[in-house]
């Protein structure tokens, strides 16, 4: 596979070295004067300096023929640029951009790119850790918008339908019982010890930790 990544920083650096030990074909593109000292010595791919926005840097690096690029610069305004480029003039088949300011993330939507926002994710991610100690994130799509949760069911729970977990922004999509996992039906009867797999946004995994984890006389 053929990989551009646009920034040599510390974000650009680790994803690169990380695709090139896998034995990607990876492209670095730093910016004139950027540090390379991100990049660990035995980095395998190549490494190419210049304005990433001249159609020559985006040629030598391979432009024409990558099966990917990551915009991962620390500019918001120079990751938008280099992507859509990529999709539309290029045609690049997979395309992500980083989005270092999360007020311009509706930009990159406008453009309808695909981006990894990693202050909103770590933010979200802490958030949860804070809320949801019993609830536990085990999968997160797009920027953490909706997430798979993993939760234990408790014997104050034993007996009763799984619907009563199934409130506004929370779906069921499994049910492990003695390490066999199965789609639940509406019509599922809980058992302590079940391990339960939600899809719920944050509002909808808050108010289910809520319903879930108060003692039951309070329910």
């Amino acid at each position: 596979m053929q990989i551009i990544v646009v920034g040599c920083g510390r974000m650009g650096s680790e994803l690169a070295y990380r695709m090139s030990q896998r034995g990607q074909d990876v492209a670095v593109i730093a910016l004139p004067d950027a540090p390379r000292e991100n990049l660990p010595a035995d980095f395998q791919g190549r490494v190419f300096e210049g304005d990433v926005t001249n159609y020559e840097v985006l040629h030598r690096a391979g432009i024409e023929t990558c099966d990917a690029l990551v915009a991962a610069t620390n500019s918001d305004a120079l990751n938008l640029v280099v992507a859509h480029a990529a999709a539309q003039k290029f045609h690049v088949k997979t395309v992500v951009a980083r989005n270092y300011d999360p007020a311009y993330r509706y930009l990159y939507e406008m453009f309808d790119l695909q981006i990894v926002s990693a202050t909103s994710w770590a933010a979200q991610r802490l958030e949860e850790m804070v809320y949801h100690g019993e609830v536990r994130a085990v999968f997160s799509a797009g920027n953490g918008e909706v997430e798979v949760y993993e939760l234990a069911v408790g014997a104050e729970w034993d007996g009763h339908p799984l619907s009563e977990w199934m409130i506004a922004d929370v779906i069921a999509v499994s049910v492990a019982r003695a390490g066999r996992a199965h789609l639940p039906r509406p019509d599922w009867i809980l058992k302590a010890g079940d391990v339960v797999h939600v899809s719920a946004t944050l509002d909808g995994v808050e108010s289910l930790r809520a319903l879930v984890c108060r003692p039951r006389e309070e329910k």
